[in-house]
């Protein structure tokens, strides 16, 4: 008698398991999806605000055109990415590259950094990279806590069974790892 209650028990224990598993599976996802998003938002909002900022420069300063050249070409392969989250990264990285050979650049004119223009432009890349941490952060926390759940026993069966796989967040690049040098010798 007592097993006609025991097995209906277990098989709805299951499926509240499945059902609240999968769930969770997708919620963070999700999360995961909208963090990402919140990072190429602010990327966008980089690569709309460098041409502004290297107009400014190009206007007040004579300096080398393969800088200009490589965050034109970080900013097409940015647009030519999208949806292809290596991609982007790898052309923000490259941007990342191209402003740092700016600034170290534009430290040797001191008549642009005086200017209103360059200062307003500056705070606003300021700020977007600041915005960019954050939003880099937020995008690992929840990578993290997504991977940690489709690799956690029991709940990496069911992210097996319905293909959710592990999320890949931000990494320093290699450069990284170096400080940039700075050269006021012309």
């Amino acid at each position: 008698m007592p097993w006609k209650y025991i097995v209906p028990g277990i098989l709805v224990l299951v499926l509240i398991w499945l059902f609240s598993g999968y769930n969770g599976l997708v919620s963070q996802r999700e999360t995961v999806d909208n963090k990402w998003n919140q990072v190429e938002t602010q990327y966008q909002r980089r690569f709309d605000l460098v041409p502004n900022l290297v107009s400014t420069v190009k206007g007040a300063a004579n300096f080398e055109q393969s800088t200009f050249t490589a965050i034109a070409e970080a900013r097409s392969q940015w647009q030519g990415a999208a949806g292809n989250r290596t991609a982007q990264v790898g052309a923000a990285q490259s941007l990342d590259s191209a402003l740092s050979r700016l600034i170290l650049t534009v430290e040797a004119y001191p008549q642009l950094q005086a200017t209103q223009a360059f200062r307003d432009l500056m705070t606003q890349l300021e700020g977007t990279e600041n915005r960019i941490a954050v939003a880099r952060k937020d995008y690992n926390d929840a990578v993290r806590d997504y991977n940690v759940r489709v690799k956690s026993f029991p709940t990496n069966v069911l992210a097996g069974m319905f293909g959710f796989t592990a999320e890949k967040g931000f990494e320093a690049s290699q450069a990284a790892s170096s400080a940039p040098s700075v050269n006021f010798q012309q």
